[in-house]
């Protein structure tokens, strides 16, 4: 069977798809693993308690009726129109506009099928090829009416899910960071990320129109780094200098699930897109994301929508609208889920500090998110390779060449030398998956000697 170029680009063996499909197996498999790997959020008591009352009230409340009447806060038997369910988006108005000051008001938001659907929409608004408005009739050139813009990520490394979401082609441009070696809660053996400002601001591609959008998340996936008020205000600065959008991937920052430790503000203008979601507040089943961004890129959005999902599902609307009206949502964000994963980061630092101490281990300052980032100097073999045999081993982590998107990883020594590792798990599989990983790697560096 022949597919088209775009089911070409689909088909083929990505970093994500490697991921979803480790994870699949995993959970299917009939030996232990220890699940280190995937973006998963924790079971957390509180967090379960309280979204199971939430969805059993909405089997009281009419909202699984038919009747299109119904005075249900939102029925789930209904389409929403493409920019998404309409009580939720008016929540969220007031959520932000409470605690924010933003003036928005619901042309400035639109619902997506998961933040993976937000930036598959984003990313191809903003990058790939665009109609040159500047050649004129007389140009040379004019007979090339297009050109290529890249997404710009002013800090590799990022995501591994937004490498592959351009429908044709890969439109990424990257700036390497700087690496400061740190202490942590007065230890030694960490190390922080910052933006390259020189560089970035050096980059021909900005200069000549050839960026689309910049783009990043705060905190980081992969390595919870937080960029700091300074670094966003720099980055929003040259977004509004060369009339380009600045996106924000919010998955796991502020206000929900506010997995952020640092001390920092979030801020938002008409130049500016933010992205949210319900993931990582323990609700990645229900696949709802969150874009507030000025009304043309929500028009657009939702035309998307009307197109690749007729709407976006209603389910975790109709869970979360009462918890957003409320505040319980960032009660919940604030008291019970960022607590638990800054104990989460505290129990693997110091299991990792006991296997590995003596040797060339490196982690990223837990500043937020779901993970840490492991970087193993000058190990014998390539992360990927390590996966490899710690996947043989029942332990599943994510090597670093993926989470590089616009760079020329073969050329680039440290992206092959990083693992990101989930601290979602329970005590007992981090202890288990850490003896691995430790195990594994002193045998490595000791082989080595």
């Amino acid at each position: 069977m022949k597919f088209s170029k775009f089911g070409q680009k689909f088909i083929q063996p990505t970093g994500i798809s490697q991921l979803m499909d480790d994870l699949g197996d995993a959970l299917k498999s009939d030996e232990p693993v220890n699940m280190l790997g995937g973006g998963n959020p924790a079971r957390i008591d509180a967090v379960n308690e309280l979204f199971l009352e939430t969805y059993q009230a909405l089997g009281n409340d009419g909202s699984f009726r038919e009747d299109i009447n119904s005075t249900a806060t939102s029925s789930m038997a209904n389409y929403s129109n493409p920019q998404g369910d309409a009580a939720f988006i008016d929540a969220l108005v007031g959520f932000f506009n409470r605690h924010y000051n933003w003036n928005l008001t619901s042309e400035n938001i639109a619902l997506t099928n998961g933040s993976q659907n937000a930036f598959f929409y984003l990313f191809n608004l903003f990058g790939g090829a665009f109609v040159n408005d500047e050649l004129d009739e007389s140009s040379q050139d004019k007979g090339n009416k297009s050109i290529d813009k890249s997404i710009l990520l002013p800090l590799a490394p990022e995501y591994i899910g937004y490498s592959d979401v351009h429908v044709e082609g890969q439109h990424f441009m990257a700036v390497l960071p700087h690496i400061d070696d740190i202490a942590h809660d007065g230890e030694e053996g960490f190390f922080k990320y910052r933006v390259d400002f020189e560089a970035l601001e050096n980059l021909p591609a900005l200069k000549e129109g050839r960026i689309g959008a910049i783009c990043c998340s705060r905190p980081t996936n992969p390595t919870g780094n937080v960029l700091t008020d300074e670094e966003m205000s720099h980055l929003a600065e040259i977004a509004k200098r060369y009339d380009v959008p600045l996106i924000i991937d919010n998955a796991y920052g502020m206000p929900f699930p506010n997995i952020i430790y640092s001390d920092v503000t979030l801020s938002w203008d008409d130049n500016t897109i933010l992205c949210f979601s319900l993931s990582k507040i323990g609700l990645p089943g229900v696949r709802t994301g969150i874009i507030v961004a000025a009304p043309e890129v929500i028009e657009a959005v939702s035309a998307m929508n009307a197109v690749v999902n007729l709407s976006p599902t209603r389910f975790g609307a109709s869970i979360v609208t009462p918890l957003v009206n409320n505040d319980a949502i960032k009660d919940l964000s604030d008291n019970d889920i960022k607590p638990f994963y800054q104990q989460q980061a505290k129990t693997a630092v110091a299991l990792l500090k006991n296997e590995l101490g003596d040797y060339p281990l490196a982690i990223h300052k837990p500043e937020g998110a779901i993970f840490l980032w492991l970087w193993f100097k000058d190990l014998p073999i390539s992360t990927s390779e390590l996966y490899e045999i710690l996947k043989e081993k029942g332990t599943l982590i994510v090597p670093s060449q993926y989470f590089f998107p616009g760079v020329e990883v073969d050329n680039y020594k440290h992206a092959h030398e990083c693992i990101r590792m989930s601290i979602a798990a329970d005590e007992d599989t981090l202890k288990k998956g850490i003896a691995v990983i430790g195990e594994v790697v002193r045998g490595l560096y000791d082989k080595a000697k």
